[in-house]
């Protein structure tokens, strides 16, 4: 199986997919439009991106590129923790204390802004595309004092030393991530990590009418159906127009959910359904 993730290598995703599927054949590109693209010509089986992080929120351009761009559907979902490391060159082990820049991209930097400003106030901070190309520049740079913010698969991939480990500001931090596939078929994993079910919709309202959110919302509530995640976008089409993506924490089943499509209809909407997939946490 090929899988395709947004890479380049020991990113996050790179780990998340290195994880659920150890034994695939993976291969990175470099921007979350190329990796969907890749999976809908047919390059790849199965594509997984980045789509929401507990402390950043979502990433808006996976929905976007997925709504307006590439309908494909979502088939699966990783969520795995963020856990941030410094790491240096084996050659400044010793002497890490003293690093004069550290590299990484800008989320992972703010994510450990606690530890940075106790210890290194007087740092300078650069800014790189991922925590695994500033890995990969600390590696390929000996002889400069410098170390990198990024996670243990990077520091294996690069040779690198990890001289503090969890330095990031919160515990609980998670991303989300989607696997998406060109057919709708049910991706089937024996796999311990699973944890549950979960369907997707998108709901574009009739018109901006007093109420009419309301209305939506209660088309789940009295079929006791628990909303796990509502966001609007942007629907493109002119201001104060949106659409809704709503998580709802459960399968597709023969009852419920298409009961709460059949009454949003009704009610002059348009429902989407962007998946019906298990979840598996890391």
């Amino acid at each position: 199986m090929k899988i395709g993730y947004l890479g380049p290598k020991a990113t996050f995703t790179d780990l998340a997919v290195t994880t659920m599927f150890p034994q695939a054949e993976k291969i990175s590109y470099d921007t979350i439009p190329e990796c969907i693209d890749a999976v809908s010509h047919g390059k790849v089986e199965l594509g997984v991106v980045p789509l929401e992080n507990a402390l950043e929120g979502s990433v808006n351009l996976t929905i976007d590129y997925l709504i307006h761009e590439q309908s494909l559907p979502i088939v699966g979902e990783i969520i795995a923790p963020i856990q941030q490391h410094l790491m240096v060159h084996p050659y400044h082990v010793n002497g890490w204390k003293d690093v004069q820049e550290i590299y990484s991209h800008s989320h992972a930097i703010a994510q450990c802004h606690k530890f940075l400003h106790t210890h290194f106030k007087k740092a300078k901070y650069v800014y790189m595309t991922s925590t695994s190309a500033a890995a990969k520049f600390v590696s390929e740079h000996p002889h400069l004092h410098i170390a990198a913010i990024a996670n243990r698969l990077a520091a294996e991939e690069y040779g690198l030393t990890i001289v503090r480990e969890n330095i990031h500001d919160y515990d609980y931090n998670h991303t989300r991530f989607i696997i998406v596939r060109r057919q709708n078929e049910e991706l089937t994993i024996d796999s311990p990590l699973y944890a549950g079910d979960k369907t997707t919709l998108m709901i574009t309202l009739p018109k901006d009418q007093a109420g009419a959110l309301h209305q939506v919302l209660s088309a789940f509530a009295w079929r006791k159906l628990n909303l796990t995640k509502i966001e609007s976008r942007p629907a493109k089409t002119g201001l104060g127009n949106y659409f809704f993506i709503i998580d709802i924490d459960q399968k597709m089943d023969d009852v419920l959910i298409p009961g709460a499509i059949a009454e949003l209809e009704a009610l002059d909407c348009t429902v989407q359904v962007l998946g019906s997939y298990p979840y598996y946490i890391v």
